[in-house]
């Protein structure tokens, strides 16, 4: 989705960086949202996030093994330093850092040793879930690559889980297994990522989609979908399907009625009128 529609705020309220308001956020069956402090505590263990800005996430004071330590120091994981050493460092193996950076800080490192850091500060207590919250967006192209490659690496290797938040639709098709579309704070649409790819249903999904380049001269070009009309308030939003502004097939009843995401087959989620009446 655009920017604004509200990628980060849900998944910081999936890790109550957020608190909210209402709903629930099933992890493995608990949910988060109903948790008291220690349990909270408890929790966080197995759910971390790697912020998008990699220097403002870091604090400038501490260098990479203080870093890559506070939250086993925290988390009390170990009870000697040698011990809590050999982690930071075995972790600095995993995500790429050399071990002679050991004590430099973050001013001194470029945008994706930076990032790494942040990957092996999450890394570091053996999550189970990441939110990933557009790790990749402040960097350069080639660094963007090999972040991109280390964490489908990472995820191979010790099985883990990632939320992750991205505007970049190239980027989300390169990391994704299942995806979903965002618009005004509402999730419009949920599938296989080759199904968004190949068979997306929801108009403001096929206006994002058209939006990419094809970099190749021998390719037809795609028929770009322009969208009329301004984003709506997110504060003050529009009753009925909040796309109906924008949408160029809509229909009487549309600016009434909220859809609803509904299943059209093989998971394929679409919370659009036109789709559910078909």
């Amino acid at each position: 989705g655009e920017s604004g529609c509200g990628k980060s705020t849900t998944g910081r309220a999936i890790l109550r960086l957020h608190e909210p308001t209402s709903g629930e956020v099933l992890f493995r069956g608990t949910d988060v949202v109903k948790l008291n402090a220690a349990q909270m505590k408890e929790m966080r263990k197995k759910m971390q996030i790697v912020f998008q800005d990699p220097y403002s996430s870091l604090n400038p004071r501490l260098n990479i093994e203080e870093l890559i330590s506070e939250p086993l120091l925290v988390n009390k994981v170990y009870d000697n330093k040698k011990d809590l050493y050999n982690r930071v460092h075995e972790v600095m193996d995993i995500v790429g850092l050399e071990r002679r950076l050991s004590t430099s800080y973050p001013h001194e490192l470029d945008g994706g040793r930076r990032q790494r850091i942040g990957i092996a500060r999450a890394l570091s207590i053996n999550p189970d879930f990441f939110v990933m919250d557009e790790p990749v967006s402040a960097l350069d192209v080639s660094v963007q690559a090999q972040i991109l490659n280390l964490m489908n690496q990472l995820k191979k290797d010790l099985g883990l889980t990632y939320l992750f938040i991205s505007h970049n639709l190239s980027v989300v098709k390169h990391v994704s297994d299942r995806i979903a579309v965002m618009y005004l704070g509402k999730i419009v649409e949920m599938a296989d990522y080759k199904d968004i790819f190949e068979n997306p249903l929801h108009p403001y999904t096929q206006a994002l989609l058209s939006a990419i380049p094809i970099p190749r001269l021998d390719v037809e070009k795609r028929q770009r979908i322009i969208l009329e009309g301004d984003v709506p308030s997110p504060v003050n939003p529009p009753e009925g399907c909040r796309f109906c502004g924008r949408c160029r097939f809509r229909k009487e009843g549309c600016n009434k009625n909220e859809p609803k995401l509904v299943d059209v087959g093989n998971g394929h989620m679409v919370a659009c009128h036109l789709v559910a009446d078909k």
